[in-house]
């Protein structure tokens, strides 16, 4: 079994930062992209930011400057960076990732994590 977790949530003032984990365990064999969503009240899951596993970044225009996406392939965890934050950042945030279970294989599964609450006040 795979599971997601994310970490890092919070309570924060606009213009702050938060630093965002989510650790992806179990029968891992290979993880391809790691991303991050993020999902307002009323609105949309929407793509916040992507890192390919060879390390290409794709970001919502809305984040472009303020978040950085990371990762460590060892640990088999990316990071979010949300620095300036503005209270429109409000969401739960969720990771997912694209990954294979065993070796022979071609067969990639999408795994998501439970989301993570970023609250930013005016």
């Amino acid at each position: 079994q795979v599971q997601l977790v994310e970490s890092g949530g919070g309570l924060v003032q606009a213009g702050g930062s938060l630093r965002l984990s989510c650790a992806a365990s179990g029968s891992i064999f290979a993880i391809n992209v790691m991303n991050w969503y993020r999902q307002a009240p009323g609105k949309q899951r929407e793509l916040v930011a992507g890192i390919t596993g060879g390390g290409s970044t794709n970001y919502a225009e809305s984040v472009k400057g303020r978040f950085a996406i990371s990762r460590d392939t060892a640990k088999n965890t990316v990071y979010l960076q949300m620095n300036s934050l503005k209270p429109e950042d409000t969401a739960v945030y969720y990771c997912n990732a694209d990954l294979k279970t065993q070796a022979h294989t071609n067969t990639w599964f999408r795994y998501w994590g439970q989301g993570t609450q970023v609250t930013v006040s005016s």
